[in-house]
């Protein structure tokens, strides 16, 4: 303070205190007339803090959890609402010792600190403001942010008795709890929660004495160099008592300024994100507003324990002693009885080289995925059972331009196996027999049924459609599971609480419940996957639960997908830019997730096998030849049998172009060894052969066989022309009803049976002269077969499509 040493000092101290007086009275009057306007004006707290809106929206977990946000105001950045009990008491104490030093004096305007300013102005020897913390406010409340601290008499009037009655009424803890959350900082960035975490990367609450001066110091000064902000920083730090702070204090404001501003606000900025392509499907639903706060279906806990577990498996594929080449992967889990989104896992995260690909939505080939549901087909239209015999051997069909050639994944072939262990073990060529019986075209429209988007007709992936070739989504092949665990009901699924109870959604009937419940034997039948997968499998769980995997051509997919009595998981494992994995399997890459996974949702919860359909029974079944072990089998009322064996053709020739029957409880193609006269083993009497649409009318062939046993020579006559007489004839069949024999020397009729050949859509070339020889045998593996329609030929192939 000066010394007074002239007339101008020594009349000083006088002017100023009358002048402080006359200043005081006058703030008097004003606030006196103009206090009722103001109180009109100011809102209250409650209704500040109720109004605020961050920048972002955010997605909150079935249970209030937040999980993600995504920025919506381009033009401003704020976070999350802040408590004063959130902030650290460096910041509180940086705030008072730089903007208002008597804030917990003074009752909103600070009297002292105004008349020395309006002195100072007066004699222009210093200037200054003298705005409270509690008047800077009313002005962030009036939206006045203007940057400058230059205002008129007018305005410093109105903020003095806004902030008297701001004093009156707010309490001073509520008075900075609100000054922190609106007052700007730097650049587009507004209150404490977003300078928090932009600039230094951490929570409010986690600032310490530098960190909260530097914050203090942008208040006055938001967009100045960082010269400026840390010389008035290190003033800040002195009256905090901390100037050994200090100490290289520019070249840290240097390095928080040039710190790049992460995408999104969070409420920790340590933790991880954790649904954001839920986030982005859910946006696209809603629509949601900057500040929304909008309820999902997603568990918080289940969405962070499969990320987790996505992620570490992945690391653990992809190690660097066994290096596999998988980087990508996708995690989807439903909720049977209500079709709730529980889980989503969109990607890989920081391990995937396109981590905003959301591949729960991402069309993949299915694989081996797809069986099931052509089985349950077969079932229902009474064309297969579990107990059904299909040859798993070596296998041709024309389709197109070539032959389509289906090969397992062991490139190995089983033999003759029954539909239970043909689908446990998840084996190709008897699929692909099966679809030969279904077609293509009926099971593509099951499939669509199920809600899976295949953009084509059955015709158009052929017989390669029974190992998975159609590009399917996780989130609609999983829910197409969901419908088996439903007992054949297909439903949609829900990611946002809706208001109508389940009992009232839209169902659809694809599969009866009895094919249903059949099926789900087989996916949770450990035993039907030992061919292929042995015992010890992550299929094979503790509980109740039924699962199938799939693998794509040259292992660019890999799946698997299951249920319990509560969930169906689904899980993908692959890479998102097509990439080959290598030696990775459906049982080897996505199974230890899903088998994690439903071991999890099950933890607490148990799972139990659902109850025996009305119309299902249960047989014990013998196998001829002990093809299989006898055992328990399910049937669909009406189709069960004691025993099950093969046609004699089928055990005579074991090559791809035996039948597989449907189970017999008595046929004539089981004659005894010890019968001597000659005798017809294929076809049996009453057959009714298809033509096949899709292949060559020229290259189809039905095979006219001899009984196994059978004795004598005898000869061939198809509807009383001679047609030749070996052991083994391949006929060029032709639409009508026909009787085939087996004729004496002497002319007389041995043995006969009637069988019809149904026409296709085709056109048919002319009947073939009766009396020309079939094929030789050799060359009869390579031609396809019509489709019997009482038993279930197969011929067919494919390349590739595996597990």
């Amino acid at each position: 303070m000066r010394e007074c040493t002239n007339a101008i000092c020594r009349h000083a101290l006088p002017r100023q205190q009358s002048w402080r007086i006359a200043f005081a009275r006058i703030a008097l009057c004003v606030v006196l007339l103009a206090e009722p306007l103001a109180a009109h004006a100011l809102p209250t707290f409650d209704d500040v803090r109720t109004q605020w809106r961050s920048s972002d929206w955010l997605l909150l977990s079935r249970d209030g959890v937040p999980l993600q946000r995504t920025r919506i105001d381009k033009t401003e950045r704020r976070g999350d609402w802040v408590a004063l009990a959130d902030v650290s008491p460096a910041l509180r104490e940086a705030i008072v010792v730089s903007e208002d030093k008597r804030f917990y004096e003074h009752s909103g305007v600070d009297w002292r600190g105004a008349a020395a300013a309006a002195w100072a102005n007066l004699w222009n020897t210093r200037t200054r403001g003298a705005s409270t913390v509690t008047m800077q406010l009313t002005g962030l409340l009036n939206d006045d942010r203007e940057r400058s601290g230059q205002r008129s008499i007018a305005q410093k009037a109105n903020q003095a008795v806004s902030a008297l009655w701001l004093e009156h009424t707010w309490r001073k803890d509520q008075i900075l709890e609100a000054y922190l959350n609106l007052v700007p900082f730097r650049g587009e960035t507004i209150g404490l929660s977003a300078l928090s975490i932009t600039l230094f990367g951490k929570a409010p609450s986690g600032l310490d004495e530098r960190e909260a001066a530097v914050a203090a110091a942008l208040i006055r000064a938001p967009n100045a160099p960082y010269a400026k902000v840390s010389d008035r920083a290190c003033r800040i730090l002195r009256d905090m008592q901390a100037p050994e702070r200090c100490v290289n204090l520019p070249a840290f404001v240097q390095l928080a300024f040039a710190r790049p501003a992460p995408a999104l606000l969070s409420v920790s900025p340590d933790a991880p994100t954790l649904a954001p392509h839920f986030a982005r499907r859910v946006a696209s639903e809603t629509h949601p507003v900057a500040g929304a706060r909008v309820t999902s279906t997603l568990d918080a806990r289940l969405q962070r324990f499969a990320s987790d577990t996505l992620t570490r498996t992945l690391v653990e594929l992809d190690a660097p002693a066994h290096p596999r080449n998988v980087h990508d992967g996708a995690v989807v889990v439903l909720d049977n009885a209500t079709g709730d989104v529980l889980a989503w896992v969109g990607s890989s995260g920081g391990l995937s080289g396109a981590r905003d690909v959301d591949a729960v939505l991402a069309r993949r080939q299915a694989g081996s995925t797809l069986k099931p549901f052509l089985y349950a087909q077969a079932i229902d239209e009474r064309r297969l059972t579990t107990a059904s015999l299909l040859d798993d051997a070596p296998l041709d069909l024309a389709a197109g331009g070539g032959l389509y050639i289906p090969q397992n994944y062991d490139k190995d072939f089983k033999g003759w196996v029954s539909v239970r262990t043909a689908l446990g073990s998840s084996l190709n060529v008897p699929a692909v027999r099966t679809l030969v019986m279904v077609t293509p075209h009926r099971f593509a429209k099951t499939l669509t049924a199920l809600g899976l988007p295949l953009e084509q007709s059955g015709d158009y992936y052929g017989y390669s459609l029974a190992l998975g070739s159609a590009d399917v989504t996780l989130l609609s092949l999983t829910n197409a599971y969901r419908a088996l665990a439903n007992g054949g009901l297909a439903a949609p699924t829900f990611d946002l609480p809706r208001r109508a109870p389940p009992a009232a959604l839209a169902q659809q009937r694809v599969f009866s419940v009895d094919a249903s419940y059949i099926i789900t034997t087989v996916l949770s039948d450990n035993n039907a996957r030992t061919r292929t997968f042995g015992f010890d499998s992550p299929l094979a769980t503790r509980f109740f639960s039924a699962a199938k995997t799939g693998t794509s051509k040259d292992m660019r997919d890999n799946w698997t997908v299951g249920y319990t009595s509560r969930y169906t998981v689904g899980v993908w494992v692959g890479n998102a830019d097509g990439q080959p994995m290598w030696d990775v399997s459906g049982v080897t890459g996505a199974a230890p997730i899903w088998a994690a996974i439903v071991g999890y949702l099950h933890r607490r919860v148990p799972s139990v096998a659902p109850r025996v359909p009305a119309g299902v029974v249960q047989t014990r079944v013998r196998f001829d030849g002990n093809v299989e072990p006898a055992r328990n089998e399910w049937f669909v009322d009406g189709t069960q049998t004691q025993t099950v064996g093969l046609a004699a053709n089928a055990i005579s020739t074991g090559n791809a172009t035996g039948i597989a029957n449907m189970p017999r409880t008595s046929d004539k193609t089981a004659v005894s060894s010890s019968n001597a006269a000659p005798h017809i083993g294929s076809p049996t009497d009453g057959t009714l052969f298809a033509l096949d649409p899709d292949i060559p009318a020229a290259r189809q062939r039905i095979v006219f066989e001899r009984a196994s046993g059978s004795s004598g020579r005898a000869n061939w006559r198809l509807d009383g022309k001679p047609l030749g007489r070996d052991e083994r004839v391949l006929w060029l069949p032709w639409p009508g009803r026909h009787v085939l024999e087996l004729v004496n020397a002497d002319g007389s009729s041995a043995d006969s049976v009637r069988f019809e050949v149904r026409g296709a859509t085709a056109h048919q070339a002319a009947p073939p002269r009766a009396g020309k020889p079939g094929t030789a045998r050799g060359h009869a593996a390579s031609q396809p077969s019509p489709t019997p329609l009482t038993s279930t030929l197969q011929d067919s192939t494919t390349n590739g499509q595996k597990l």
